[in-house]
Parts: C-alpha cells; sequence; structure tokens
C-alpha cells in the first residue's frame, strides 16, 4: 500500500465563496463528485479533507449525521483525514468571549475527529487551527497579542491532547502572530507542545514567507531577487524549511504564483494556482521532498496523507474535470518522490 496518501480538499468550495461574495457555494456532494471522477493512469484520490462548517459539515452535527457522512465518504470510495475548525467565530487573540468561542469550535472539532476516526473514515489527520486575527490588529501590541496567541494555543493542545489529537496551524501570512517564517516558530516553540501543536505546511502559503509579505524584515529572498534563479531559491527555501521542518504535522500540495489575494473574508493570502499554471514559480516535487524527506532525500513519515488546497479558484476552473487531473497528477509525482510502501 503506497504512502502518503492523496486526499483533495472540500474547502475551496467555501471559502471566499457564498453571500457577499462574486461566487456561490459548491456543496460537499459536488466537491465528492469532483474527487471522485478524478482519475490518472488508473489513479484516483485516496480522500477527501473537510471543513466542519455549514453547509458542508455542521461542526454541531448529530451522531446520525457524522453516520450519514461516514456512509457517504465509503459509498464513494474515500476516507478522510485533517479537518479544519471555525475558529473564526472566536479568536485567540480576543477578549475572554472570543478565546472562549475559540476554545469551544476546537474541542467541537475533535469530538467530530474522533467519531469519524470511530466511524472508520479517517485512519490519521490532524485539526487545522490558525489564530483568527488579522495582521493589523496584531501589530497593535505585537507583545501583549503574541502572549495571549500562545496562552490560548496552550488550552487548544491541551483540549486536543485529551481527544488523542494534534493540532495544526497553519502557516499563512494573513494570520496575526503566524505572518512570517519567524513569527510562526517563534508561535510553536513558545507553546511548546511538539507532540500534539504543530504546523501545517501549505507550498502556495509558505513561499510567500520568503518574500516577507506582511513582514518585510523577515524576507529570506533578496529584495532584488529574480524569479529564475533557481540557486538562490532554492538555497532560502532549504533555510526556511531548516526553521519550520520539525514542526510539520500536515502538508498541502499547492502552486504559487508569487502574489497574493484576497476574496469575501480570506484576505492577503497566498494565490493558489493549476499545477501548470505559467505563472507558478514552484517545482512543486522538489519543494515537497524538502518538506517531506530528510538530508538522505527518505520520506520522514511525519505526514501519512497529503492535501491538495485549491482556495480561490473560480467555480468555472472548479467544475472543469481537467482541473482536478492536473492536480491528482501533481500530486502522483510528489507521491512517487517522497513516497513508501507498506
Amino acid at each position: 500500500m503506497m504512502y502518503p496518501k492523496l486526499h483533495n480538499a472540500s474547502w475551496p468550495g467555501l471559502v471566499g465563496k457564498g453571500p457577499g461574495t462574486p461566487e456561490p457555494v459548491i456543496g460537499l456532494d459536488e466537491m465528492i463528485d469532483l474527487t471522485v471522477k478524478a482519475e490518472v493512469d488508473g489513479r484516483k484520490f485516496d480522500g477527501l479533507d473537510l471543513f466542519l462548517a455549514s453547509p458542508h459539515v455542521d461542526i454541531d452535527s448529530s451522531d446520525d449525521d457524522l453516520a450519514r457522512l461516514a456512509d457517504k465518504l465509503r459509498a464513494n470510495g474515500l476516507n478522510t483525514g485533517s479537518f479544519v475548525a471555525p475558529i473564526w467565530a472566536g479568536s485567540a487573540m480576543g477578549g475572554e468571549e472570543a478565546r472562549k468561542t475559540y476554545l469551544t469550535m476546537v474541542e467541537k472539532a475533535c469530538k467530530i475527529a474522533q467519531k469519524l476516526a470511530a466511524l472508520g473514515v479517517r485512519p490519521d489527520g490532524v485539526v487545522r487551527v490558525d489564530s483568527s486575527c488579522s495582521v493589523a490588529d496584531w501589530a497593535k501590541d505585537p507583545a501583549g497579542n503574541f502572549k495571549q496567541i500562545v496562552a490560548t494555543f496552550q488550552e487548544a493542545a491541551t483540549i486536543a491532547e485529551g481527544y488523542g489529537e494534534r493540532l495544526a496551524a497553519e502557516g499563512e501570512i494573513c494570520w496575526g502572530g503566524m505572518h512570517s517564517w519567524k513569527w510562526m516558530l517563534r508561535t510553536l516553540e513558545a507553546v511548546g507542545r511538539p507532540g500534539c501543536f504543530g504546523m501545517q505546511v501549505d507550498l502556495a502559503h509558505t513561499m510567500l514567507y520568503l518574500l516577507g509579505y506582511n513582514a518585510e524584515e523577515d524576507r529570506i529572498l533578496p529584495a532584488d531577487f529574480a524569479w529564475g534563479d533557481q540557486a538562490t531559491f532554492q538555497a532560502c527555501y532549504k533555510q526556511l524549511v531548516a526553521a519550520l521542518k520539525p514542526w510539520v504535522f500536515d502538508f498541502h500540495v499547492a502552486q504559487n504564483d508569487g502574489t497574493v489575494k484576497g476574496q469575501g473574508s480570506h484576505d492577503k493570502t497566498g494565490r493558489h494556482c493549476l499545477p501548470n499554471d505559467p505563472n507558478g514559480k514552484l517545482d512543486i516535487a522538489w519543494c515537497a521532498k524538502q518538506w517531506l524527506c530528510d538530508e538522505n532525500g527518505q520520506p520522514t513519515k511525519a505526514c501519512r496523507h497529503l492535501c491538495w488546497d485549491g482556495c480561490m479558484f473560480t467555480n468555472e476552473v472548479m467544475m472543469k474535470p481537467d482541473t482536478w487531473n492536473s492536480i491528482l497528477s501533481a500530486m502522483l509525482e510528489v507521491q512517487k518522490v517522497c513516497g513508501w510502501e507498506e
């Protein structure tokens, strides 16, 4: 059996879509259908990671709701794995009520994770979180807000540990206190719970750490860097990986064109591109190998499944079969370079 397993993500059907945005939500059934239909040389996706938010999966789902969800996944030949907790109902940096709501969302997500594991459709995975605060708000009091975020994350880690779960904080530049590689590392080290609180790497997001968006002082690539200078890029990329790799629990394969965008409430974030986008800056397989393999090129096995994150793709792009076949093809290449058999 080949590992890491290859999962699609359901949340591109939700993030930046719905009321107040240019495009409607794509329902969970449609996301399952798009995932199941993808096929490259007889290979298909092994699973679909989930966003625990309506209208996909209500965070207050009943046991019967979850049993029906498990049956639906099983009927389509899919497992699930890592879940996005809807922690934006609160904040890791807010007042007492906001922090209480944040921690409640973490606990509810952990309960769902355990129930789906017991139902036999979730062999592994994490619960994904972030600070749920903007960089601008965080910057009003960096020291005080950092302390509060760390305290909230420590409480969240204790909750997760009680359910036998792990939390993965998304390394994305739009989240205060996680908006640069140095602040991400400071936060992880200050939380100090490497067994149950780590990091989720998304290739599209973490690449922007190199460019110093939202934290120019933490830029790694030279200010005069020119795309195409692979020697400089790879040296800087290895510096980034060396700092954060020990904390990685969860991994998203993705492509990025080096710019930022926003849509709906999801502002100033990495521009996910199709893997074969002519403006894409990443050698996906090479970059993935830096995170997923050791210095001898052997898989670390830190992540037993990978996910593709296509947030901010238009609905028109997402409804094309070629979109998902190209994504699956890129993921199969990562599995070939970084995988193992059991």
